[in-house]
């Protein structure tokens, strides 16, 4: 028993005593197992109530205490990982500290139920949560040996990002579309994979524009892309066109960044009138301001141009008029890689679902397939497309 005290004052101690790792005190469920580690080495009586927050805290996330701990761990934004992601080198004394701790939170890792119980008289039996055998130096050094495929911070937790007030923003419930299951436009999805190959492995990769007919599968191609090689490094920042003014900021703090990035804007179109593409022009020609090896601009439109242009827009006295709508015309231009995504043909639109069908194990002949696949295409007044296609096999899921 003596043995489990001296243990549990110890742990508090180190817990407190964090340098490198200190933001993780501020942790929800880190702070309530410190209050619940302060009341033994205060020695005061144990606090079921404590105990009970601790582990609902816990649960929340996962029921492996050792999981969570080197989870927050590994996505803890510090001195230390920001300065390796940049290939700095630290003085021994700094790296000696790293281990200790390191160290520490490994054992405070794998506390048990009855350890952290030690003076509850049971009454009753209280909630209890799992460890695992986790190698938090081992695991952390490979971490940053592979900065570049794991990342840190908010980038290590999560694949796609919205700006939120300047600020990249994890997505809650993110897109998890794989390229196994779009089916069709080969070899339109294969120019965008090997675009996205290029920028994964540290090669030179152009800005993309996926244009063409609505629900061919461009923003599903871009999602589908970044699941494929998250693994590798990839992530996606999601912009919309008024927060195109802030491209340049956001490129410059995505190159202190050791990962690759797709700055993706869906259904990219302008109005004749309006002047808001500036930002986006220089990122797209690579100015001085708005330059990063590791990251690429895909955009999604319906129009090659990407202007929305009626013949009003020709008329009027501004002398400026036509200069505006020569730039917005040869906006597109500027992206090094075009991809034209139109709609299928009748056989390539049943060959969709017909391989969506066998996805979905619905049986049923190709002919009598075909024929209502080509039926709610009509009826739907969608016309042929991948979404339609899809739509039509989610509604014969449906009847099943």
């Amino acid at each position: 028993m003596a043995n489990i005290r001296e243990k549990l004052d110890n742990l508090y101690c180190g817990l407190r005593s964090l340098t490198v790792f200190r933001s993780l005190l501020n942790d929800d469920v880190i702070s309530a197992l410190s209050e619940l580690l302060k009341l033994h080495a205060d020695g005061k009586s144990f606090d079921t109530d404590i105990y009970s927050e601790f582990v609902s805290r816990l649960y929340r996330r996962t029921p492996d205490l050792s999981e969570y701990i080197f989870k927050i761990i590994c996505k803890n934004e510090n001195f230390y990982i920001s300065g390796r992601a940049k290939g700095e080198s630290f003085d021994e004394t700094i790296e000696r500290s790293v281990i200790n701790e390191l160290t520490l939170l490994n054992e405070l890792a794998r506390l048990s139920p009855e350890e952290l119980q030690y003076g509850y008289y049971r009454h009753f039996p209280l909630a209890e949560w799992k460890n695992s055998e986790i190698d938090f130096i081992g695991e952390y050094k490979k971490r940053i040996e592979n900065i570049g495929r794991y990342g840190y911070g908010h980038f290590a937790e999560a694949a796609m990002f919205i700006l939120k007030n300047g600020e990249t923003v994890p997505v809650k419930y993110p897109d998890t579309q794989r390229l196994s299951e779009l089916y069709g436009y080969e070899r339109e999805r294969g120019e965008v994979v090997a675009n996205t190959l290029a920028l994964v492995n540290g090669k030179k990769a152009q800005n993309v524009l996926l244009y063409g007919d609505a629900g061919t599968g461009k923003s599903s191609t871009v999602k589908a892309v970044v699941n494929e090689f998250s693994d590798r490094g990839l992530r996606l920042v999601e912009i919309t066109k008024e927060q195109l003014k802030d491209i340049p900021l956001l490129i410059s703090k995505l190159n202190e960044a050791p990962l690759k990035f797709i700055i993706f804007i869906d259904d990219l179109t302008f109005n004749a009138g309006e002047d808001c593409f500036g930002a986006l022009k220089a990122a797209l020609e690579g100015s001085v301001s708005a330059r990063a090896e590791n990251t690429a601009i895909y955009a999604t439109s319906n129009r090659r141009h990407l202007v929305k242009e009626s013949f009003s827009d020709r008329e009027g006295d501004d002398i400026h008029r036509n200069d505006t709508m020569q730039e917005l015309l040869s906006l597109s231009a500027r992206f090094g890689l075009r991809v034209n995504f139109s709609r299928p043909d009748k056989k390539d639109y049943t060959a969709i679902a017909a391989e969506l069908a066998k996805a979905h194990d619905i049986n049923m002949p190709f002919d009598e397939l075909a024929m209502k696949a080509e039926q709610f295409a009509i009826s739907s007044g969608n016309g042929r497309s991948p979404r339609t296609a899809r739509q039509f096999i989610n509604q014969l899921v449906m009847e099943m």
